[in-house]
């Protein structure tokens, strides 16, 4: 009795292990969150390409006028209201975008070392960066960051973009011109 009940289990357990219906859900199942992963990064990548080359055409925009003169006197405020005018895609740019403004020295032409100043969401006070006009003939660095969000932040490329403290991630962009006499 006993060893036709195991033989009985044993046939059915054979007869399920070759049955083919479910297959394709099990390939489903590995494959879908696999490409889903995919789109995602990808249109994460794509964002964020889009926001780096808007932010660093405002630079290049509001350094033209600045290098041209058409500015006059200014400080970070106007700069950074500038240049978040001309990048349209940066969400609360004016809240969130950093300007450092120096001058090179040209004995040693050394840029700065340390990496450009950003916002910090989680602290009450913001940190200071340096802003120095510089004057005649003199070699300027500006470095801008900004802060944003990612869209997933999840995914294996949201995880693994420059993070800023408070949460998000950083965008940097750098320009250098030399100030003409007046």
């Amino acid at each position: 009795m006993m060893r036709r009940l195991l033989s009985k289990l044993f046939h059915r357990a054979r007869d399920r292990a070759r049955d083919e219906e479910g297959t394709a859900t099990i390939e489903f199942i590995f494959v879908v969150p696999i490409l889903c992963t995919i789109f995602m990064a990808s249109v994460e990548a794509g964002l964020y390409m889009v926001r780096h080359v808007m932010m660093e055409r405002g630079l290049d925009l509001v350094m033209r006028d600045v290098r041209l003169g058409r500015l006059g006197t200014f400080d970070h405020n106007e700069l950074r209201r500038l240049i978040c005018a001309r990048t349209v895609v940066l969400v609360d740019c004016n809240s969130l975008l950093k300007v450092e403004m120096r001058p090179v020295s040209t004995a040693t032409f050394a840029l700065p070392t340390m990496p450009a100043t950003c916002i910090d969401r989680g602290e009450e006070t913001e940190a200071l960066t340096t802003f120095t006009p510089g004057g005649a003939h003199e070699i300027i660095i500006v470095r801008i960051c900004v802060v944003q969000d990612p869209i997933f932040p999840s995914t294996g490329l949201g995880l693994r973009l420059r993070p800023a403290s408070g949460g998000g991630y950083q965008m940097v962009s750098n320009s250098i011109f030399v100030n003409e006499p007046r």
